[in-house]
């Protein structure tokens, strides 16, 4: 009985000792921390604007808060100071030595510690507001400056095509991407958003308040908050012509009242394809339709709505009742409105698939039929700078459609009331995640990294994954909708109306109609295409083939659909 006494009082001192070695450690190394961060602070305030010249910062100015959501839910109100290239509160006296103050010091102290790494913005200059003053608006560019205006994001008179790029945009970029698509007018607003149309809008602005520079251009001035910078691209048309892209869908039969159908039309004798779709472009339609020797303009709609095609020797010929349709560069704009959610979600969606399954493309579709967000457990910048503003609304707030995810495991799972499983043939997603790791979302790897070591450990690794991940979600998933990447590619409206029923939204047939012509979004890969390459390994194909089977019996033993017939075995 004594010798364990004492050995209990032997414990119980040398914890005694531990636990206050590891709290002075503890305490030293966030000194030292904080100390080194303060320094940054101090570094990075010499080199950038003094205190007494900050710039005030209104909280709703896109892209001027550097308050990353992931770390801060709850953004604090009231006017900030940008001081450098950072964007720091500045506390009331009486909270600077609470502990919530300090909190919140050192969440921002983090921030600024990651965004002087990863360099996600680029030093500025300071600038006053009268600063803008002396930014360019026609030096370099090709366009004719026309002014500032007022825009309203509920009805805007540049709705023809949008365009995002939340790091590169340009005056230039925008104007050239306007012209292309046989536009007079280029708008840009919040330093990263473009318009296109054909007509001013209404109410002027004052100049000053165009004043967001642009992401990817220092010194030009790309708008303001609700301001667009606006400039006629008209000279840049004739060069653009030639590069414009005008696509031939098709023949197809014509509807029995053609005014009714179509909202313009041009009645001109010896009518050409190129005249009838200059004539659609400037009107701001999507299609450009031609029956016989007269044009009409218009939209893909339940009466014309382009999905069962005609023999094009029928058009050919100048039969009756038969008319040849063309994809005009202009974008349809009737489904590109997307916002998040008014009030919070009751039901907590995942949107979750293996990587390289096309969960972006379906993200794509999904917002453009709902009209909301939808939200990324990660945060990818490339996305987000392209559009996808969910991306960079934390996860969990529940202000977006559904949530992409690629994570497996039952806690991961077991979070969301429902989800949509997107499944892909495998051979076909470890193609598309090994191009995504090595060129980016719109790239293809080299024939240097498909004959490298990697490829081999990333198959080995990847494919097992891919089951997995599958299985899990059959196994833990609380209500599931089951889409195969390869099914919906084919019926696209039939499987998106199923999509979006099981997100309990509702959507018209015109707004369906407007995603299927705009179907591919941004998201086809661009570059070389490797030609007659096969990557796969005999002993791959076997062992890639053994987890096909075994997610196939997995289906339909939980009574799902089983894999389509192409997956199975190559």
């Amino acid at each position: 009985m004594a010798r364990a006494l004492f050995r209990l009082q032997k414990f119980l001192r040398r914890t005694q000792f531990l636990l206050f070695f590891l709290t002075a450690a503890y305490l030293m190394a966030g000194s030292l921390l904080l100390l080194q961060r303060t320094r940054l602070v101090v570094q990075q305030g010499s080199r950038g604007t003094s205190a007494n010249q900050a710039l005030p910062v209104l909280d709703g100015m896109p892209g001027a808060g550097m308050v990353d959501p992931r770390t801060l839910q709850k953004p604090r109100q009231g006017p900030r100071l940008l001081v450098g290239m950072e964007a720091l509160q500045e506390p009331a006296l009486e909270q600077w030595h609470s502990p919530r103050w300090l909190v919140s010091r050192n969440l921002e102290l983090r921030q600024l510690r990651r965004r002087w790494f990863h360099r996600f913005i680029s030093d500025q200059e300071p600038m006053q507001t009268v600063g803008f003053r002396a930014m360019r608006h026609t030096a370099e560019h090709k366009g004719t400056y026309v002014g500032c205006f007022s825009d309203d994001s509920r009805e805007r008179t540049l709705k023809g095509a949008v365009f995002y790029d939340l790091r590169k945009m340009t005056v230039s970029h925008c104007q050239e991407a306007c012209a292309e698509r046989a536009y007079a007018l280029a708008g840009l607003a919040y330093g990263a958003e473009c318009y296109c149309g054909n007509q001013l809008p209404a109410s002027a602005a004052k100049p000053e308040e165009c004043n967001s520079e642009c992401k990817g251009e220092k010194g030009s001035v790309c708008g303001g908050v609700n301001r667009l910078s606006v400039y006629r691209v008209e000279e840049l048309r004739a060069a653009a012509r030639r590069r414009r892209n005008v696509t031939y869908r098709g023949c197809f039969r014509a509807p029995e009242n053609l005014t009714d159908t179509f909202p313009a039309s041009l009645l001109q004798p010896n009518l050409t394809v190129e005249m009838c779709c200059e004539f659609c472009s400037k009107k701001e339609f999507p299609l450009a339709v031609i029956p016989g020797q007269e044009c009409y303009c218009g939209y893909p709609t339940e009466r014309f709505p382009l999905r069962h095609g005609a023999d094009g020797q029928l058009c050919s010929a100048g039969r009756a009742g038969y008319c040849q349709v063309y994809q005009t560069p202009v974008q349809d704009t009737r489904c590109t409105d997307r916002k998040f959610l008014a009030t919070k979600s009751k039901v907590f969606v995942a949107l979750s698939s293996f990587p390289g399954a096309g969960n972006t493309w379906a993200r794509h579709l999904i917002e453009h039929a709902t009209g909301y967000y939808t939200g990324s457990y990660y945060f990818d910048g490339a996305l987000y700078n392209k559009g996808f503003k969910g991306e960079k609304d934390h996860w969990r707030s529940r202000r977006t459609i559904c949530v992409k995810t690629h994570e497996s495991g039952r806690p991961e799972i077991e979070m969301f009331d429902s989800a949509i499983l997107l499944i892909r043939n495998p051979y076909k997603s470890l193609v598309a995640e090994f191009n995504r790791r090595y060129a980016g979302h719109l790239g293809y790897a080299t024939d240097r990294a498909w004959h490298s070591k990697e490829w081999p450990d990333f198959v080995n690794s990847y494919a097992s994954w891919w089951a997995s991940h599958v299985l899990d979600w059959l196994k833990y998933g609380k209500r599931l909708l089951v889409v195969h990447y390869e099914e919906l590619k084919q019926s696209l409206i039939p499987k998106l109306k199923e999509m979006v029923e099981f997100l309990n939204m509702t959507v018209t047939e015109d707004r369906l109609l407007c995603v299927e012509n705009n179907r591919d979004g941004n998201f086809k890969r661009s570059g070389a295409k490797q030609k007659d390459f096969e990557p796969f390994t005999q002993e791959m194909k076997d062992l890639i083939d053994k987890y096909i089977l075994t997610v196939d019996e997995a289906l339909r033993e939980r009574n799902f659909t089983g894999l389509p017939r192409e997956y199975v075995p190559r």
